[in-house]
Formats: C-alpha cells, sequence, structure tokens
C-alpha cells in the first residue's frame, strides 16, 4: 500500500519569467509542506519531460536545481499518461520498499518559453515519422480524425462535444488558479475558430506554465489517508496509422486490468478525473471507462450528471480544457485537485463523497492508458 501524502499546485496560464525548473520547483515545495516534511526526507524523485528544456537526465538536474540528493531518480515519457504513470511507479516503488517518501514532480513554462511553433513541431513527432510526420498533422490534427470517425459511429454531433467544453469552463470558475474565468456556452464553442474540424478552439486544451506536485508514501503523514488502491497500464499503439477500432483502445484494457487488481467496480466510483486534452477525449474515454454507454457521454453531461453536485463529478477544477495544460503537469492537477476532494479540502469545489475516485491518464493519440483507484481509508 502507498499514500498520495501531499500535493502542490502553481496556477496555470501565464509565469513570465519562470523556467520549467521554477515551476516544478514552486509545486514541489509547496506539495512537501502539504504532507508535513522536508526536503531531506524525501529519497526518491520522479519527473516528467519538458519540451521547453528537454535534458536526458531531467530527473537529477531537478534534484541538483532542487536541493536534494535522492537514493533514486528516474524521469518518466509517456505522453499525457506520464503523470498517472509516474504515481504508479512511486507507488510501487513505496510499496516494495526502495524508497519511504516519492517527490512526482513536473512542470514548463510551453506558454511563454516556447514559441508556438516550436510546440507544434515538438507534439507533432507523436506521429509515425514515415507516413503521417512529412504529411503535416499536429495533434488537433489527429484528434479530429478520431472524432470524425466517432460522430460518424456514433452519431454525436460537434454540439453534443461542445457540452465538454461547457462543462469543464463552469468547473473551472470557482478555481482561482484556473487559466479561463470566462463562462461559455454552447455557442460559443461552435461559434470559435476552426482548428481541425469538428474540432474547434474551444474544443481543444490551452497551452499553459505550470508546474504540479505530489508526494507518494510508505505511510501515511497525516490522519487523512489516501491509498492508492490499484492501478494499471495498456499500450495498444502509438501511431494513428497502427490504432485499432474505437471500441478497442487501450482505455477500456487498463480499466479493467485496474478494476480487478483494486477489487473495486465502477459503481463504486463516487469522484473521476479523467485526461481531457480534447473534447473528443473526454467523450470517447468516459465510455470507454464505463462512466456512460457508447455514444452517451454528451447527454450525460446535459442531465447534470459529471457536474459538481451531480451523481458523478468529474474535474471539478476545470480539467485541460479550462484549468490549462503544461506538458505532463497539466494532467497532474487532476491527481491534486482529487486529492484534495478526498480530503475534504476543495473548498467551494467541495463533493458531497469523494471516498472511491477513479483516474484515468491518455498518452499520445488514444495510444497510452493509466487507470488507478484512490481510496480514503480509516
Amino acid at each position: 500500500m502507498s499514500f498520495i501524502t501531499g500535493v502542490g499546485l502553481t496556477p496555470y496560464g501565464r509565469h513570465e519569467g519562470s523556467s520549467s525548473l521554477d515551476l516544478m520547483s514552486k509545486a514541489a515545495e509547496l506539495a512537501i509542506t502539504d504532507a508535513g516534511l522536508k526536503r531531506r526526507e524525501i529519497d526518491g524523485v520522479l519527473c516528467g519531460y519538458s519540451t521547453v528544456s528537454p535534458h536526458i537526465m531531467l530527473a537529477t538536474v531537478f534534484a541538483e536545481h532542487f536541493g536534494i540528493r535522492p537514493a533514486y531518480a528516474h524521469a518518466v515519457q509517456v505522453g499525457g499518461a506520464t503523470g498517472l504513470a509516474m504515481t504508479m511507479l512511486a507507488h510501487h516503488l513505496a510499496e516494495a520498499g526502495v524508497v519511504r517518501h516519492v517527490l512526482v514532480v513536473a512542470g514548463e513554462n510551453r506558454l511563454t518559453g516556447q514559441s508556438r511553433d516550436a510546440s507544434i513541431l515538438a507534439l507533432a513527432q507523436v506521429g509515425d515519422p514515415r507516413y503521417e510526420v512529412p504529411l503535416g498533422p499536429t495533434i488537433p490534427a489527429y484528434y479530429g480524425l478520431v472524432a470524425s470517425r466517432y460522430m460518424h459511429e456514433y452519431g454525436v454531433t460537434q454540439e453534443d462535444l461542445a457540452e465538454f467544453a461547457v462543462l469543464m469552463r463552469t468547473h473551472a470558475l470557482s478555481h482561482p488558479g484556473a487559466q479561463f474565468s470566462t463562462p461559455i456556452t454552447v455557442s460559443d464553442v461552435m461559434g470559435s475558430k476552426p482548428v481541425a474540424l469538428p474540432l474547434k478552439l474551444l474544443d481543444c486544451c490551452p497551452v499553459s506554465d505550470g508546474g504540479a506536485a505530489f508526494v507518494v508514501s510508505r505511510e501515511a503523514t497525516s490522519p487523512v489517508r489516501i491509498c492508492v488502491r490499484g492501478c494499471a497500464q495498456a499500450h495498444t499503439h502509438q501511431h494513428v496509422t497502427a490504432a485499432p477500432a474505437l471500441s478497442e483502445l487501450g482505455a477500456e484494457i487498463a480499466i479493467a486490468r485496474a478494476k480487478q487488481q483494486a477489487g473495486i467496480g465502477i459503481s463504486d466510483v463516487r469522484y473521476a478525473a479523467v485526461y481531457d486534452s480534447f473534447t473528443i477525449t473526454l467523450a470517447i474515454l468516459l465510455e470507454d471507462l464505463g462512466l456512460a454507454a457508447r455514444g452517451e457521454a454528451a447527454s450525460r453531461v446535459r442531465s447534470g450528471h459529471f457536474s459538481r453536485t451531480g451523481e458523478m463529478p468529474l474535474n471539478t477544477h476545470g480539467g485541460l480544457l479550462s484549468y490549462g495544460h503544461c506538458g505532463v503537469g497539466g494532467a497532474m492537477a487532476h491527481l491534486v485537485e482529487t486529492q484534495l476532494q478526498m480530503s475534504g479540502r476543495a473548498g467551494s469545489r467541495q463533493v458531497r463523497d469523494a471516498s472511491i475516485a477513479l483516474l484515468h491518464g491518455d498518452g499520445g493519440v488514444l495510444s497510452s492508458h493509466v487507470s488507478m483507484f484512490l481510496e480514503r481509508v480509516r
């Protein structure tokens, strides 16, 4: 067993003059303090990658910058699934007795430290270097292809997808750290600039500066004990040209493995944190995870099912679509919010019951998946 003992999160948006290491350090200090620990007690460090400051030894570069000398250090790269993949690795390290307190940290100044063209070029490299990249597709273009196929198969409309953007913006309005604080409507989403049809600007997550961190420990450090109950991964493909059918993507595989390991069913879950790089990402993942039937996730959004006061509160901080997306740290904000909800510290965003939570991360183009269950235990 392992515990999420502390969390730290910067506001997302524009941080002029802050480097990736600066943002990582801010979040790390918040997480360590939140866990009631000192820097010297951190004996493991797991870092995500930074496209702004790429380095082949980022974990030890950060450790040096932050002033710690861990017994274990490692960097992880599986796209948007990296945050939860690091959490899973930290869980196994703590559970195996390799380390006592693992700092999981990521951050990037992707908005102010990288040009738009450089960001597009870096992210486009998830494509096949022979069959995809030379044709010039961007990440939104890849997901636009997925959205077109999904809409064709399940009769979902662009207006249906817009519902997810509206929900995430509604949730972000009550978080002071969110990048966006202006309400939007379905009409606003439909009227926003086309990016990669059927996806429009408000169907896509923004580029952000920010940092996120948490501490995974062998033992709880406070009376509120949030444990990792079970987790699993699945990797079905890397490139869109090699992807299986929509009904055979890795999220279904990962969640089945995680449920078996945790001994938990979807009916037990009280709070959900699901990767939402695009509205189509959220629609597909909610259905793959069993939180909605095929083609029906949007109708559940409209009914209030995923609202803060609904039956299954979802991404109450605003998700990637509205809290912001700073690379690996983007999805780590989902776990920070989940821990705050589970420990009753989410303030005006607090839900009725977050005793058991489901988290899911997606990397690449629905390529790499990590499912995880957290539970509040006595």
